[in-house]
């Protein structure tokens, strides 16, 4: 017979800072090899391999092997979304040089929650959709005053949101890949609460394809070692076309 939920465990395994980086570095959705985890941890190699191997046991990381080679990834979006509600209510890290600020700037200015775009750039993005009509039943805002309103860094539920028929083919035409979004097992169209910018970014299988997509194009790359996404020269000039974003945020 089943208990209560074990908060502790997981508690546990993710408290111990050099795991949180681990888990932090996958919270984008990216594989990455053990030796590249090392790093992003600051520890050595062996020490690394002992916290994967927690992380496995404890379900909140996967690993693959493919040929002589090992990588991990977090074990679903639901690992991932709790990293991102804990980054919430987590305090600040100090910042103890010009590194460290320039990553946290960046990481509010634009990330990957999971495998859909998050920060500033991410709700930019979602108020764009909307403005535009590509995105109907909301107005991309978080209103906390709501009886019932969405907590932070998680899907929210209190917004319907729809794809228009001219949201349908404004995306498609970007070259989205619509067909997969839409009929996959994964709910298409969801959005989340922004931890930092607390309003809406688009989440979901939507969401992921459109963030595939701007990779896809070099408008948006990711910042080795961290969540973090820049935005290239061709992507603001792209974001504003396409979206009229014409101070698209993003590191570098």
């Amino acid at each position: 017979m089943l208990g209560d939920t074990d908060l502790a465990s997981v508690g546990a395994l993710i408290g111990e800072p050099a795991r949180a980086r681990v888990l932090m570095a996958l919270a984008d959705g990216r594989e990455l090899p053990a030796s590249v985890l090392a790093s992003e941890a600051g520890v050595a190699a062996s020490t690394a391999s002992a916290h994967l191997a927690r992380l496995v046991e404890g379900g909140l990381v996967a690993v693959e092997s493919r040929g002589r080679h090992r990588y991990f990834r977090v074990s679903g979006p639901a690992v991932g979304r709790a990293i991102e509600a804990l980054a919430a209510i987590a305090p600040p890290a100090p910042v103890r040089s010009l590194k460290d600020g320039t990553r946290a700037q960046a990481l509010r200015a634009a990330r990957t929650c999971y495998d859909h775009l998050a920060g500033r750039l991410g709700v930019d993005l979602m108020a764009a959709l909307v403005r535009d009509g590509i995105l109907q039943g909301g107005d991309g805002r978080h209103h906390r005053e709501r009886a019932h309103a969405d907590r932070p860094s998680a899907y929210g539920r209190d917004v319907d949101y729809r794809l228009s028929d001219r949201g349908a083919g404004a995306l498609d035409r970007l070259g989205v890949d619509l067909d997969a979004a839409l009929a996959g097992r994964r709910p298409p169209i969801r959005y989340c609460v922004d931890w930092s910018e607390q309003d809406h970014h688009l989440s979901g299988a939507l969401g992921a394809a459109l963030a595939h997509r701007l990779k896809e194009l070099d408008w948006i790359r990711p910042l080795p070692g961290s969540r973090a996404v820049k935005v290239t020269p061709e992507g603001r000039r792209g974001l504003e076309a396409h979206f009229g974003l014409r101070a698209a945020t993003g590191g570098g």
